[in-house]
């Protein structure tokens, strides 16, 4: 038995079935089947009963598979504490980012970390803010940028910037003409909004849930750029901060603050407790100019 029999097994039982599981995993029901036959030839058990519908988990069947999840989430994290090990000895930062946060960090400020610290290997990789959490939380990286609030006792976090986000609407659009808006203002308007995946949709979400009301999303991106694009085609509304409204340099929109609260994109910087720094380099890996 190894880990990968393991694995397949578990996609066997996954997929209730020898023909969904081969599909998925690219290998013919019959190499499945032989992983099956082995695996029971080793442990002297049944572990599969076939019926018309697909497969039945015997109670040995059942019983390796919980042992299988166990063995291989135990077997996933051995691997990324030995790449970390891997990573703090050669010196690497492997960051997590959320979109949007490297729009602050230009290629210039990238080439002179890799000119000022040149025995660091630098990687980085892109996802929305919720799921950079979760890849971090399962020791995915060991550097990561992303948008507040944390669980302290998980992290290190360093501050970085704090946006204000605010309303984002054509200039020929009635509320164009307002200096600042409540929660309010978005009762009954076609918005356009990050997925669920960011952390800009629930705060928006939940104020208009305070305010008694569920929010029009028409359509939900996965970021800012589709939304833009629709108010300045004077579709619908949107949420954004400055600093991405500046980068996208377009004309015929307006932002209005909120006026009725706390609407805040705060930028972190977050490093796991208890990380060792790399020994190649212990300063912050990487400083954003904002």
């Amino acid at each position: 038995m190894n880990i990968r029999d393991l694995m397949l097994f578990q996609t066997i039982v996954r997929e209730k079935g020898l023909t969904k599981a081969s599909k998925m995993l690219y290998m013919t029901p019959q190499g499945l089947s032989r992983v099956i036959k082995n695996l029971e030839n080793e442990l002297n058990c049944q572990l599969l009963v076939r019926t018309s519908s697909g497969i039945e988990l015997t109670e040995s069947g059942t019983c390796l598979s919980e042992y299988a999840d166990r063995i291989t989430a135990d077997y996933e994290q051995l691997r990324n504490e030995l790449l970390h090990i891997r990573q703090r000895s050669r010196g690497v930062v492997d960051l997590l980012s959320a979109y949007g946060i490297l729009r602050l960090v230009t290629p210039e400020c990238i080439t002179a970390f890799r000119k000022l610290y040149p025995e660091i290997e630098f990687h980085y990789r892109e996802y929305p803010d919720r799921q950079v959490e979760r890849l971090f939380q399962e020791r995915e990286g060991n550097v990561a940028f992303s948008i507040a609030d944390f669980d302290e006792s998980l992290y290190d976090i360093t501050e970085l910037e704090t946006f204000s986000i605010k309303l984002l609407v054509n200039e020929r659009h009635p509320l164009s003409e307002c200096s600042s808006v409540t929660i309010d203002a978005l009762r009954g308007e076609p918005l356009y909004i990050e997925s669920h995946e960011f952390k800009i949709h629930h705060l928006i979400k939940n104020k208009c849930r305070e305010a008694g009301f569920e929010p029009n999303i028409i359509f939900e991106t996965s970021g800012f750029s589709l939304c833009h694009k629709m108010v300045k085609d004077n579709k619908g509304i949107s949420v954004t901060v400055d600093f991405v409204f500046d980068d996208m340099k377009e004309k015929g929109m307006k932002l209005i603050p909120f006026s009725d609260g706390i609407y805040e994109w705060k930028m972190c910087m977050l490093t796991r407790k208890g990380d060792k720094p790399c020994e190649a380099d212990h300063q912050p890996p990487l400083q954003v100019g904002v």
